[in-house]
């Protein structure tokens, strides 16, 4: 029996919706797919992209329709596409669901719809109250983000020992690695503190977390962490903050990467970019939509995995 997967729709105002309906035939060799989208919110979305919608195309109305308006940012599409989220969630929580796969949404639009979350991981963080990570990557090279997404001029002050030993654990038992490159915070890793000293916070934590094992290496020189020899050598780092660590995937694998949730009680996965609204709805236009097709594929091998440990 092919695994249940939820999908949620994303934001109705960006590529969320073609990308279901584009992949769906493919996305369906492997897996039973549930979207969370209404049919009339489909029927508008195919009609302005001249697309069909597939007669095996299973979906759940997550909330009243709202209109389209490609590439707007609006609090109705903001809430539908939490909605959407929200009921994926349930769906895997109840077991009508072995995943969840979520479509890109619009941090701004939730934000005037006033969730009170920056994003799906904050969200997931709240809704089960467990200390999620947000990795990001492909096979090979992921990367964790200890901070995410909070302004830059904060990062220093949040970076804290104890936070820090214990993310850094959790990251090793949800993914089994066995060499992780931890990156400095300052250029140079501080240069021994003649740039910062926010690395002798980070070298404590590492000596700490390594009494189980020599696991964690740094703090590694932040500019040359990524460079051909270093992934040789690593294929999991772990970033302080949003762009130290996204940056260099996503310029090295910005097609193909995805973003998976660890260290929560169900298995949640994305797509590694935003809703794309200055193409939404452009009729004609190629869409890449291989990062999907592998947040589906790592769906279900972490899944598939989980069910093997149990």
């Amino acid at each position: 029996m092919k695994p249940r997967i939820a999908v949620s729709i994303g934001d109705p105002n960006g590529i969320g919706p073609e990308i279901a309906l584009r992949a769906h035939e493919q996305i369906q060799k492997i897996c039973h797919p549930l979207y969370f989208a209404g049919y009339d919110l489909l029927e508008e979305a195919a009609e302005k992209l001249e697309l069909e919608i597939p007669e095996n195309f299973d979906h759940r109305s997550p909330a009243p329709a709202v209109p389209i308006r490609p590439g707007i940012v609006s609090a109705d599409a903001g809430a539908y596409s939490f909605e959407s989220f929200r009921k994926g969630v349930e769906a895997v929580v109840d077991e009508e669901c072995h995943a969840l796969v979520t479509l890109p949404i619009h941090k701004e639009a939730w934000m005037r719809a006033n969730i009170p979350y920056k994003g799906h991981t904050d969200a997931l963080r709240d809704f089960f109250k467990r200390d999620a990570i947000m990795m990001l990557g492909c096979e090979k090279l992921y990367v964790a983000l200890f901070t995410e997404h909070i302004p830059l001029k904060e990062v220093p002050g949040a970076i804290d020992r104890e936070k820090l030993v214990k993310f850094l654990l959790d990251f090793q038992k949800e993914t089994g690695a066995d060499r992780v490159a931890v990156l400095g915070l300052n250029p140079h890793a501080g240069d021994h503190g003649v740039l910062g000293n926010e690395e002798d916070i980070i070298e404590e934590a590492i000596e700490e977390a390594n009494r189980f094992g020599d696991i964690f290496h740094g703090p590694m020189v932040p500019d040359i962490a990524f460079s051909p020899k270093m992934r040789q050598n690593f294929r999991y780092f772990v970033a302080m903050y949003h762009d130290q660590g996204l940056g260099p995937l996503k310029a090295l694998y910005f097609d193909e990467s995805v973003n998976v949730s660890l260290n929560l009680p169900i298995v949640r996965t994305s797509v590694d970019h935003g809703t794309a609204f200055d193409i939404a709805y452009m009729p004609g236009r190629e869409l890449n939509l291989l990062s999907y097709i592998n947040a589906i594929n790592a769906a279900i091998e972490i899944k598939t995995a989980r069910d093997q440990r149990a």
